[in-house]
């Protein structure tokens, strides 16, 4: 046990079987994945409705956005890790989030096409759209320096070997999809019945809610999160200037290079790729130039497991893009008399994960005290079949549909059911075996390094949204049909190819399980 988590341990004692600690970490991320879920629910139908981009750039726009908001956390781990120490980097992540979603609320006039000279040209203000812009990047960085080290938070809380690690890391999830279901339910209602600059007003509350529940809460966390070596952030670097102010100012400079990025999107996909394989570098080289055999095997077991995040979120995360987009115009989305808004199903992923997050907090528990608990590869790999088989059920009802604009909304529920589970598989479990393999010392960086995958992810998923892309004017598609035959097939590819991945897996597990030694 670490000296920061005995001091956690001592500082908050226990509640309900795990330090207090965790409920602050709780409800800030539950606070931050409000606001950054509910905003994500808008975001595809603001680059169509309002921006009036088409489908393929707006989900080009969609996918660098959300590779680069898991990109940041590489570099928030490093610097908690080596210098700000996690509390310091939460708050800062959390003042950007709080900037970046409230300049998404000003919104400005929607877009308007135009012929010109016998072409259909959109005119877009041009200062809105750079707040747009600038907002985003603010986002950007705001998550880098928050996502990455609250999780770290939270297994600093725990022994290495502590049963109850899997469990509290389960429940924080849970923690994550409160907020991620009700900020999808109201931004989404918002929209329906206020518009853009009501939903994203609320995203920045949300987020300001969060600030204050872990600035209240810090004696609970006792000396988890503090920088590591406090001396180092007193350094003067300059007149007036020392480390701490240096840190607080790159991330400023950050935000401008973000800015930038979000208006080159050709630029995203060749940092990630080279910003991916000098992580995999470092990582290789740190694990066999500074770790012990079994530290190094289970440090690149973690890596390796990493990979599978890539396919996992390249398809998972349709849901807030082409799924989104399907789900407006070719779902039937009216229960009992009344139309539900297409952005407020991006909430059902979260209820589910509520309702059978504490199932699969007991189920490891459970099995686990039996001697039968599932390694964390098998875990990986049940998580790709499930997903899959999501695909495919949507797939199914789609075929059956007597019309093209109303595919039975029980098939996108049932996707959402069998995404879900899958991702309780891979997500919160990952987490976990971030903490547990990583060592000690690096284990920010490789948390981030979890979130870099996921970016890689992330970035793919824009690269298959496109894929499924229709014609539209004035942001209404021109052929459902057409528009849903475009989602039927690449939908049912996408099926195949994750359980086939999913089996392959399958496959590894006990190689993977048997170099990771001991560890679950």
């Amino acid at each position: 046990m670490t000296d920061s988590t005995l001091t956690a341990s001592a500082a908050g004692g226990e509640f309900l079987g795990h330090p207090r600690g965790l409920v602050v970490c709780f409800f800030t991320e539950m606070w931050e994945r409000f606001s950054y879920y509910g905003m994500r629910a808008l975001l595809i139908f603001y680059l169509t409705q309002h921006f009036l981009f088409s489908d393929q750039v707006a989900a080009g726009i969609y996918g660098a956005y959300i590779s680069l908001v898991y990109i940041t956390p590489v570099l928030g781990g490093i610097v908690a890790d080596r210098y700000l120490g996690a509390k310091r980097a939460v708050t800062l992540g959390a003042v950007l989030l709080i900037a970046g979603h409230t300049g998404m609320a000003f919104e400005g006039a929607t877009a308007v096409e135009t012929v010109v000279d016998g072409e259909t040209v959109v005119l877009r203000d041009p200062l809105y759209l750079q707040i747009f812009y600038f907002s985003l990047a603010l986002i950007i960085m705001g998550v880098g320096f928050l996502k990455a080290n609250i999780s770290t938070l939270v297994g600093s809380l725990y022994r290495q070997n502590d049963p109850r690690r899997d469990g509290g890391f389960t429940l924080f999830y849970m923690g994550i999809n409160v907020g991620s279901m009700f900020g999808a339910l109201i931004c989404g209602f918002l929209l329906e019945f206020g518009g853009f600059s009501w939903g994203f007003g609320a995203a920045s509350l949300g987020m300001l809610a969060g600030l204050i529940v872990f600035l209240r809460g810090q004696r609970l966390l006792g000396g988890a999160g503090d920088p590591a070596k406090p001396e180092l952030l007193k350094r003067r670097l300059a007149p007036g200037i020392n480390t701490e102010w240096a840190i607080y100012l790159l991330a400023l400079a950050g935000v401008l290079v973000f800015w930038q990025l979000m208006q080159h999107r050709a630029l995203v996909g060749g940092l990630l790729g080279a910003f991916l394989t000098l992580m995999i570098l470092v990582v290789v080289g740190y694990s066999f130039l500074r770790c012990g055999r079994e530290d190094r095997n289970r440090m690149l077991v973690c890596l390796f497991l990493m990979s599978y995040q890539i396919i996992f979120w390249g398809l998972f995360e349709q849901t807030g893009s082409s799924l989104n987009l399907m789900t407006d115009r070719n779902v039937d989305r009216e229960v009992l008399g009344f139309e539900i808004p297409a952005a407020a199903f991006q909430s059902v992923n979260a209820a589910f994960i509520i309702l059978l997050a504490p199932l699969f907090s007991m189920l490891w528990i459970g099995l686990g005290r039996r001697g039968i608990e599932p390694s964390t590869p098998m875990k990986f790999a049940l998580a790709l079949i499930q997903l899959g088989l999501g695909f495919l059920l949507l797939v199914y009802g789609a075929s059956i549909a007597d019309n093209p604009v109303a595919v039975g909304l029980i098939w996108l529920i049932l996707l959402y059911l069998l995404h879900t589970m899958g991702e309780l598989c891979i997500s919160p479990v990952g987490l976990s075996m971030t903490t547990k393999l990583s060592v000690p010392s690096v284990v920010g960086m490789m948390m981030g390094c979890w979130f870099l995958a996921s970016a890689a992810g992330n970035f793919v998923s824009g690269q298959i949204a496109a894929m499924t892309g229709s014609e539209t004017v004035g942001g209404e598609v021109v052929d459902p049909a057409a528009s849903l035959a475009a989602y039927v097939e690449v939908y049912s590819a996408a099926g195949w190819y994750s359980i086939g991945f999913g089996v392959l897996a399958m496959l590894l597990a006990p190689l993977l399980k048997y170099f990771m030694h001991g560890v679950r």
